[in-house]
């Protein structure tokens, strides 16, 4: 009978070794370089794994479709959108009874900018800009469901959408401070 080995030595790198071996069969992964939470200096980056299956924008960064302005401006009107919308919302059990309707809670100051910033974005966009940056951000769909939405299902009308949304996330990144006029306007005068 085989001796069990009880004087295995440890390697202190293999310790904090928290990458996943196993995903499932249809996850759509990417490695981003984040900051390291457990890191003893500031600034130390650490390689970590994140879903980009539900995350239009966080795919196209992935595979470097778009630029970090880019993708930091869709962030920024995400953000935007998430604080402005007042949707349902759960019942807080800490408050007092009354019989009848709730009433609503105030509109509070971040809520007031978020939405100003959104009504700048859809001034700046357009009509048709808003909508697909809506589609995409918001709506989570992809260039061919934003295609058949509007009843287009051809490659080329699926290309124009790409197109036209890279330019709508440069227009964000110049809105939210992300970019300047100088870097953007480099690739503008290709066409």
């Amino acid at each position: 009978m085989a001796r069990a080995r009880r004087n295995k030595s440890y390697k202190l790198a293999q310790i904090y070794d928290r990458r996943s071996r196993e995903v499932p069969f249809n996850a759509e992964i990417a490695e981003v370089e984040v900051d390291n939470p457990l890191g003893l200096d500031s600034g130390e980056k650490i390689l970590a794994i994140r879903s980009v299956r539900g995350d239009p924008l966080g795919r196209l960064h992935a595979h470097h479709q778009i630029d970090e302005a880019q993708y930091r401006g869709g962030r920024a009107f995400q953000n935007d959108w998430e604080r402005a919308e007042r949707g349902p919302q759960a019942v807080d059990t800490t408050r007092e009874y009354v019989d009848g309707t709730g009433t609503r809670e105030p509109v509070t100051e971040s809520q007031r900018q978020a939405v100003l910033r959104l009504n700048r974005v859809e001034r700046e966009l357009g009509t048709d800009g808003a909508a697909l940056v809506h589609d995409v951000l918001v709506l989570g769909l992809t260039m061919d469901q934003v295609g058949q939405r509007r009843a287009v299902r051809t490659q080329r009308w699926n290309d124009y959408f790409a197109r036209r949304f890279r330019e709508c996330l440069d227009r964000l990144a110049l809105i939210y401070g992300f970019a300047t006029e100088t870097g953007t306007a480099r690739g503008s005068r290709r066409g």
